[in-house]
């Protein structure tokens, strides 16, 4: 065997040392991917007894057509788009914070550990307490400054926002961790320097903070919007969708077709489409990312 290891050349060695981590990876993850290409090619429809039929794209064709797929997808990209940059921008300052050289940034160390170790039902579920109309902390608050209450989890532009608001809560820290590992990482003798020569603080931060943080930003924001394009828990746990299905997110989508109504079929398509997007979103971000190292 030892001399087996020896003839072998370095790639070939490499290869034979990682095949059983491939293969695990197949197992795992492309295997049930390639299934669910597959299911979303046939007419599986427990509840109406289809029994897998072959139809090709007929889903995909039925999902184009359909105005509460539109909706939902466009639920979710607004998300992200919102829920995004608004977790980046809270995160940032956050993690600002418990990077002082000052007593404070042990509260702030120790605040951000509480929203990200808190589950994500949980936390919709706290929230919804807050926005409730009749009896919620928001709107106790309102009336004590003499505003009428606000219908937030009934109207659909609140709860859009107050959806949004609680997922910033929640995901901001996960960023503040990532970009506190950055800031960390940052040689103090950049800042001593830039002291010496003079600079302020606006400069220091422009000029060294940012441009060396910039790669640990970006890690964040990739998990960041992969977790938004999947928002599922939060949604579901506040609103359930409602008012009707304005708040309805992708996944919420798939859960429903897939689970409620067992059209697998019409579920695979449509979570085929959402891991597409991830898929896209990942590339664009690595692709950026690799020219960001590459400077």
């Amino acid at each position: 065997m030892r001399r087996l290891y020896r003839d072998l050349s370095e790639g070939a060695l490499a290869a034979l040392l990682l095949l059983p981590s491939f293969l695990l990876l197949g197992f795992v993850a492309a295997y049930p991917i390639l299934k669910l290409f597959l299911t979303s090619l046939q007419d599986l429809h427990l509840a109406l007894g289809s029994r897998g039929e072959w139809v090709g794209l007929a889903n995909y064709h039925q999902l184009i057509a359909d105005a509460r797929f539109w909706n939902s997808l466009k639920t979710t990209l607004l998300i992200a788009l919102v829920t995004v940059p608004g977790a980046a921008v809270v995160g940032l300052v956050l993690a600002l914070l418990a990077n002082l050289p000052y007593a404070i940034k042990w509260p702030v160390r120790l605040g951000l550990l509480l929203p990200w170790a808190m589950p994500l039902v949980f936390s919709g579920l706290i929230f919804r307490w807050f926005f409730e109309s009749d009896y919620g902390i928001i709107n106790d608050w309102l009336r004590r400054l003499g505003i009428a209450p606000l219908f937030w989890l009934t109207d659909p532009t609140l709860a859009f926002w107050a959806i949004c608001a609680t997922i910033i809560w929640k995901t901001s820290s996960f960023v503040a961790l990532v970009l506190l590992a950055g800031l960390q990482a940052i040689p103090r003798e950049y800042y001593e320097a830039a002291q010496v020569d003079g600079a302020s603080s606006a400069q220091i931060f422009l000029r060294i903070t940012l441009p060396l943080l910039t790669p640990s930003l970006l890690v964040a924001l990739i998990f960041r919007t992969l977790t938004a394009l999947q928002t599922f828990d939060i949604p579901y746990a506040m609103t359930g969708g409602g008012p009707g299905n304005a708040t309805e997110t992708l996944a919420m989508y798939v859960r429903t077709q897939s689970i409620e109504n067992l059209n697998l079929g019409f579920g695979s398509a449509l979570a085929v489409v959402l891991f597409a997007l991830s898929m896209l979103v990942t590339a664009l971000y690595l692709r950026y990312l690799k020219g960001v190292e590459s400077q």
